[in-house]
C-alpha cells in the first residue's frame, strides 16, 4: 500500500482540520484568483475553504482514501469543490486552464528526476500569466523527526527555470499536530510565462518570515 494511502486511512499529523494559515493569508490578501487547482489536496480543507470563498476549485490527490474523505466533506458542507484521484506528475484533463495552482506540501515528496515532470505537468494546467503557490519544508527544518526531504531555494529555482518566473521565495511555516515539527518552510510564488523563451524576471529578495505559526504539510 502506498505511504499516503495508508496515512489517510488513519489520522496523518499534517491534517489539522482547517486550511494552512499561509494559504488563508494568500486568499485574504487577494493573491489567489479565479479558478483554482489544488495539488496534493489531502482531505480537501484548502479546496473547500477556497470554494466557500467563491472560487471554482478542483482538488487532486494520489490517495483514493483522501479523495473519498474530501468528497464526503464537500457533500456535508454543500461545497462546490470537486475532487479527482490522479498523479500530479501526469495530470488528466481537469477542465483547465486554471488561474491559480496551489501546492501545500507536495513538491518536497518528489525525487530529483520527477521534479521537471512535475513542473511541466503544472504548466500544462496553468494559464499563461497564472500563479503557482508552493510551500515545501526548507533546509532549516531539523531532521531528527524524519519526514520528507528538505528543499532549498536553489532547488526550487532550478526546477522552475524553464518557462517560469520565480517572483519570490519567502520563509514561512507549516502547521501540524506533531509537536516535534517546527515547520520551517519556503513559500514560493511562481508565474507561468506567456512566452516560455522570454528572459526570466529577477526574483524578489527573500524575506525572513511572513508569520510564525506552529509547524507540517498538506491540509
Amino acid at each position: 500500500m502506498h505511504f499516503f494511502e495508508a496515512a489517510y486511512r488513519g489520522a496523518p499529523p499534517w491534517e489539522i482540520g482547517r486550511p494552512q494559515g499561509v494559504f488563508v493569508r494568500l486568499e485574504e490578501s487577494g493573491r489567489i484568483t479565479g479558478r483554482v487547482l489544488d495539488l496534493g489536496c489531502g482531505t480537501g480543507e484548502l479546496a473547500l475553504y477556497l470554494a466557500e470563498r467563491g472560487h471554482t476549485v478542483v482538488g487532486v490527490d494520489f490517495a483514493p482514501t483522501a479523495i473519498e474523505r474530501a468528497r464526503r466533506k464537500a457533500a456535508a458542507r454543500g461545497a462546490s469543490a470537486s475532487f479527482r484521484v490522479a498523479s500530479a506528475l501526469d495530470l488528466p484533463d481537469l477542465g483547465g486552464p486554471f488561474d491559480t495552482v496551489t501546492d501545500c506540501g507536495l513538491f518536497h515528496v518528489f525525487l530529483d528526476p520527477h521534479r521537471p515532470e512535475y513542473a511541466a505537468s503544472v504548466a500544462r494546467q496553468l494559464r499563461p500569466g497564472g500563479r503557482f503557490f508552493l510551500i515545501a519544508f526548507s533546509e532549516h527544518e531539523p531532521t531528527d523527526w524524519g519526514g520528507p526531504r528538505r528543499v532549498t531555494q536553489a532547488e526550487i529555482r532550478t526546477t522552475f527555470r524553464e518557462g517560469w518566473d520565480v517572483e519570490s521565495i519567502a520563509a514561512d511555516r507549516f502547521e501540524t499536530r506533531d509537536p516535534a515539527v517546527t515547520g520551517h518552510a519556503w513559500l514560493a510564488t511562481l508565474a507561468r510565462r506567456a512566452d516560455p523563451g522570454a528572459v526570466p524576471r529577477r526574483a524578489a529578495t527573500p524575506v525572513a518570515r511572513i508569520r510564525s505559526t506552529r509547524g507540517g504539510p498538506r491540509a
